[in-house]
């Protein structure tokens, strides 16, 4: 598997999808867990509006960040791979083989959009 097509699949195909899929179907988000603790320690010694509102605005930062990078690196289908991966960590408390063909779609998926290499004209 080449270098970026490998890089890919375990940053956005398997970590922004298929971890974030799971983390949905279990209920929880470590990110806002982690960031909510944050910002109530940073909230205790510097009482702010403007850095409570950086720590409500800082995941959605986050997110759109990770999801450029998923379009700059794979295009469209590199982002339908990211949410089949999602789709497939959803499902997978419901239904295990559904979810793996979905996770394993994905895969290919992920691999054709960054593996190809374009020429420009």
């Amino acid at each position: 598997m080449a270098k970026r097509s490998k890089t890919y699949i375990w940053q956005f195909v398997i970590g922004l999808g298929f971890v974030s899929g799971l983390w949905t179907a279990i209920g929880i988000d470590p990110q806002a867990v982690l960031l909510t603790a944050l910002g109530n320690v940073v909230d205790t010694l510097y009482s702010d509006p403007v850095v409570r509102w950086i720590f409500f605005i800082l995941p959605l930062i986050i997110l759109g960040i990770s999801v450029y990078e998923a379009y700059r690196k794979g295009r469209i289908p590199g982002l339908v791979s990211v949410i089949i991966a999602y789709f497939a960590g959803v499902l997978i408390l419901a239904s295990t083989a559904t979810a793996l063909i979905l996770l394993g779609c994905a895969i290919f998926i992920g691999y054709l959009a960054a593996g190809r290499r374009f020429k420009k004209i």
